[in-house]
């Protein structure tokens, strides 16, 4: 490809910026919306919304996302959690025989 407008590290940075946008787009979608119903009062409005993030899982989100964990830290941490899960259940089974 001897084209003068032809270079790779152009093209790879618009892929690069269009998968971070896409990313974005589908984070931004996630957000809860509620609408005021007639004769409703601000607490059960309030109400109603925070049900709504809560079932969203938007705040678990923030929670999760606010420090970068590698890939290994993840896979560590999951690891972690399934010994003990796997210890409780164990304990609840011997305790029930």
């Amino acid at each position: 490809m001897n084209d003068l407008n032809y270079n790779p590290l152009v093209l790879r940075t618009r892929v690069r910026n269009d998968y971070r946008q896409r990313a974005v787009r589908k984070e931004v979608s996630s957000l809860a919306k509620v609408t005021i119903r007639p004769n409703e009062s601000q607490q059960q409005l309030f109400r109603r919304f925070r049900k709504a993030v809560s079932s969203a899982g938007v705040l678990s989100d923030v929670r999760r996302k606010r420090w970068f964990v590698s890939k290994s830290e993840e896979r560590r941490i999951a690891k972690k959690k399934a010994i003990r899960r796997a210890r409780r259940r164990q304990y609840t089974t011997r305790g029930k025989k």
